[in-house]
């Protein structure tokens, strides 16, 4: 199976797995700028992190004490994040809907 018609199979893996991890990278970059800028910084990238990962950090925060450093609170949007990923990819490993590395077969 070629790459493109494994890309078409699995479109409803591929998606929601590439969202996840664009917006898991993007919270780990808002933890790394955040420890070089302040959090009222006009730099515009570090608008755009705070704009794409302000979502997250609004869940996270409902459950995380309200003692919590905003640093920590990002990490923790990352970490949680990692693990819907994975249990994304193990739940449609669990129904035999994830692709599966050189053909196998279960």
């Amino acid at each position: 199976m070629g790459t493109s018609s494994s890309l078409a199979a699995y479109w409803y893996f591929h998606l929601p797995n590439f969202a996840l991890a664009a917006l898991m990278y993007t919270m780990l970059g808002r933890v790394l700028l955040g420890l070089m800028v302040d959090a009222d910084s006009p730099n515009y990238i570090w608008r755009f992190f705070c704009r794409v990962t302000d979502p997250v950090v609004a869940v996270v925060s409902i459950v995380t004490p309200k003692i919590t450093a905003p640093v920590l609170l990002w990490l923790f949007g990352f970490v949680w994040l990692f693990w819907l990923r994975v249990g994304f990819h193990y739940t449609l490993l669990l129904l035999d809907l994830a692709p599966r590395v050189g053909g196998a077969t279960s």
